[in-house]
């Protein structure tokens, strides 16, 4: 099962980061910039909190992002010491084709799976999700 699993993820991310190489954007970057599309100039702990990774991957990121001129840093108008993380142009640009490019990959790799399938899959993934994310037995 952890071989289909594996297998799965493998194929899935290959086909994103391809698709998202198109419109200039990373694997990964993508997640970062739906976050900012939904609510623009969030701390990088913010963003790390939300998507469930150390801040350092998000600042990481961040700094790959400002150089292909995807976002910007800016100080926070409150706090000097805090940077938030806001949409250039070019990353508001992005959102209508990179949200094409997930529908077109997700609806590729379900096609073969009905109504009933879908929603026993997703249940699945999110046992499995939060099976990962508690404490093993026994800590």
């Amino acid at each position: 099962m952890i071989r289909l699993l594996t297998r799965a993820q493998k194929l899935l991310r290959a086909a994103a980061d391809e698709a998202m190489s198109v419109h200039g954007v990373r694997i990964g970057q993508n997640l970062v910039l739906e976050l900012l599309w939904e609510r623009d100039g969030q701390a990088p702990g913010e963003l790390a909190a939300r998507l469930g990774v150390a801040t350092p991957t998000v600042v990481n990121t961040a700094t790959r992002m400002v150089n292909d001129g995807l976002i910007e840093r800016r100080a926070d108008p409150h706090d000097r010491r805090l940077v938030r993380l806001c949409l250039t142009p070019k990353g508001r640009a992005a959102q209508a084709p990179i949200e094409q490019a997930r529908r077109a990959l997700a609806e590729h790799a379900l096609a073969d799976l009905g109504e009933q399938e879908l929603e026993v899959l997703a249940a699945a993934l999110q046992k499995i999700i939060d099976r990962m994310q508690a404490p093993p037995p026994g800590s």
